[in-house]
């Protein structure tokens, strides 16, 4: 990880990671309401609207939007198409063509019981592991910001947890600074190739968990589920890792915890986050619409 002697995230630079980290955490929300602006047309924000999302993105890389629910007849393409003009708005325009996209670039959330989407754990009930987008793309395909929509909850469950990765960032330094080295090692971890039979649908990806974009911002890369990683052979590298594991899953007042309910959504530079596993009852199910960007958001 490269960055120059005033970066906060150069692990010789103390004096700036202390400024920095002051400031971060000053005055730092504590709960997923503290995140909530309500928004009268989500496709078509006021001024007001967006400076009150950009200051929540620009502490906490996240916001949520609370809007009108969508119309129970409403087509899912015209619902795709306000998510759209709603990441727009924050300058979000180039898509990841990931394999699980619809055809538009953005991907239906749902339950999928037949075709190739059903090995996937996102198109299914279960619970999703904490993790990054895109966490496997190559370096030139990096996911610097990810949205969620809500169109239909689930009957039960469904939460999702949400943490400001520069905070988890925080977290490691103050424990041990070695920790960083180690995770912006370039072979800090990798994933394994995707396979199906005999057939590689992915090849392996090996880079740094901890990275900077070309502002100057910090990029991370991670998955928790076990099958996906191979982290580097050295102690350091292990100990971040286990540290990290123990961090996301313990109690810190820095997660942020919710349902959404139809008309929600999340703004993020692609924080970390995962999902608790859901039921439905009857009806059409839970559906979320996710779309990866390969940009980051624009203050």
């Amino acid at each position: 990880m490269k960055s120059g002697p005033e970066s906060p995230f150069d692990p010789d630079s103390e004096d700036a990671y202390r400024r920095w980290r002051a400031d971060k955490l000053a005055d730092y929300p504590r709960a997923a309401a503290d995140l909530m602006v309500r928004v009268g047309d989500v496709a078509r924000m006021t001024g007001t609207e967006r400076a009150a999302m950009m200051a929540r993105i620009v502490k906490t890389n996240m916001a949520l939007y609370d809007g009108p629910p969508p119309p129970a007849d409403e087509l899912e393409a015209k619902a795709k198409e306000r998510v759209r003009l709603v990441d727009a708005q924050f300058g979000l325009a180039r898509l990841d063509a990931n394999l699980g996209a619809d055809e538009d670039g953005v991907t239906s959330l749902r339950v999928v019981k037949e075709g190739k989407h059903r090995r996937y754990i996102p198109y299914t009930d279960r619970p999703i592991n904490w993790h990054t987008d895109g966490y496997y793309n190559t370096p030139d395909r990096r996911i610097r910001a990810m949205t969620l929509h809500c169109v239909r909850a689930a009957a039960e469950g469904g939460e999702n947890a949400l943490f400001d990765h520069e905070v988890a960032y925080i977290f490691l330094r103050d424990e041990n600074p070695r920790w960083i080295r180690a995770l912006s090692h370039p072979q800090a971890m990798t994933i394994p190739a995707n396979r199906e039979g005999k057939m590689e649908i992915r090849a392996a990806e090996t880079g740094p968990v901890f990275d900077l974009n070309a502002d100057g911002s910090l990029y991370m890369r991670y998955s928790a589920r076990a099958v996906n990683i191979e982290w580097r052979d050295d102690p350091a590298t292990l100990e971040a890792a286990a540290f990290l594991e123990e961090l996301l899953n313990g109690d810190t007042p820095y997660v942020f915890r919710l349902r959404m309910n139809p008309g929600q959504g999340l703004i993020a530079n692609n924080v970390l986050h995962n999902r608790t596993g859901f039921s439905d009852h009857d009806g059409a199910g839970r559906l979320m619409f996710r779309a990866r960007y390969l940009d980051r958001i624009a203050p």
